[in-house]
């Protein structure tokens, strides 16, 4: 199996467990945030839902620049928007995928705000990165949806709430 697979793979595989957890996202409690340096609950789980989509950007560009590209979080109304946002998110992922060469992966991709580097690193790393953010911010929801008395769906296997698989 090639790396574009693999990566592909994980990809099918870590959106099931994603859209279950946005899924029980509710909007009366997007404003909610469990400290004043979190992030909202709407907040965060609008940053799970797009982070797919960063696949895209690492394979379509050479960088981000947040001095002349300012990040606007999208503003989601309510959890059918939340479940859109993701779903048109990891569509852009698979695409970026499916037509990505593997002599890209080795490109550099950097992280800037202007003249401030934050990294610059190899194509695939930042993708694999993009991956692991997925799973690190899925997993603080899940610490909200906890705090809040929502059940929490398995994610790797049963969780306190859902016994399956």
């Amino acid at each position: 199996m090639d790396l574009i697979m693999l990566l592909q793979r994980e990809m099918n595989q870590e959106a099931l467990t994603t859209r279950k957890m946005l899924s029980r996202v509710p909007p009366e409690k997007f404003d909610w945030q469990p400290h004043p340096k979190s992030m909202t609950l709407g907040r965060l789980a609008s940053h799970v839902a797009e982070l797919p989509g960063w696949v895209a950007m690492v394979v379509d560009t050479d960088e981000l620049d947040f001095a002349n590209n300012p990040y606007e979080p999208k503003d989601v109304k309510n959890t059918g928007e939340l479940l859109d946002y993701f779903e048109d998110s990891l569509k852009n992922g698979k695409d970026a995928l499916n037509r990505v060469n593997i002599e890209q992966f080795s490109e550099p991709w950097t992280l800037r705000n202007g003249d401030q580097v934050y990294s610059t690193e190899p194509k695939y790393d930042v993708i694999r990165m993009a991956h692991s953010q997925v799973i690190h911010h899925r997993a603080q929801l899940g610490v909200y949806l906890r705090l809040l008395n929502i059940p929490i769906p398995g994610s790797y296997g049963p969780s306190a709430d859902d016994v399956t698989f």
